[in-house]
């Protein structure tokens, strides 16, 4: 007769209890979680990366899905059934034109400095400008350049990609897409032709690494 053990402490669960796990974890949580951050909660031995994948394939298809934002992983509601999650509210803070214009020259131009976001505008950046873009947590201070005077770079934030549904930075419409909805003029950024005008942002990944 065969002598049966009690599985060891330090064994890790099976792998449903695993997608189980990570499910309860991106459910209870406020906001996108790293799989660094899954791994720190679930017992030793649990492959979190694993247990996600599972749980993506379950998840395909369903009224909720889980997403990629950054790093992190998050449930979010389906993007064809956005509409069910509408009601109307009073808006408590609009972003000026300076503001739309100054986060569009980050999200496409980052790691960009003050000085590069107002030669591309062609007008000077209010300090409010900047200050009220980093307390909504959309864009945060990035590496300083190795250029006289060290000068700071800005570069957009997790909370900005997940506000608007992204992945990443290289998800963003083209130029002509932001300047059809009136977030950019039809000037031609400095230093660039007038025949790269036409390109897709999205294909300039080098802009994206910070």
């Amino acid at each position: 007769m065969t002598e049966k053990f009690a599985p060891s402490l330090f064994e890790a669960p099976p792998i449903a209890e695993q997608e189980r796990m990570v499910e309860a974890i991106l459910f209870a949580s406020p906001e996108p979680v790293t799989l660094r951050e899954m791994e720190t909660r679930m017992p030793h031995g649990c492959d979190p990366a694993e247990a996600l994948a599972y749980l993506r394939r379950r998840y395909d298809g369903r009224g909720v899905r889980v997403v990629k934002v950054g790093e992190a992983w998050a449930l979010r509601t389906a993007p064809d059934l956005a509409f069910l999650m509408q009601k109307e509210t009073v808006e408590q803070r609009k972003l000026s034109r300076a503001a739309i214009e100054t986060l569009a020259i980050i999200a496409y131009h980052q790691p960009v400095t003050r000085a590069e976001i107002e030669e591309i505008r062609g007008v000077a950046v209010s300090r409010g400008t900047i200050d009220q873009l980093l307390e909504m947590d959309w864009i945060r201070f990035g590496r300083r350049r190795m250029t006289p005077g060290r000068p700071v770079t800005f570069v957009v934030t997790p909370e900005f990609l997940d506000q608007f549904g992204l992945e990443s930075a290289r998800d963003l419409p083209g130029l002509k897409e932001l300047r059809a909805a009136g977030l950019l003029d039809s000037r031609p950024m400095p230093g660039a032709d007038r025949d790269d005008d036409e390109a897709d942002v999205n294909g300039q990944s080098e802009l994206f690494e910070e």
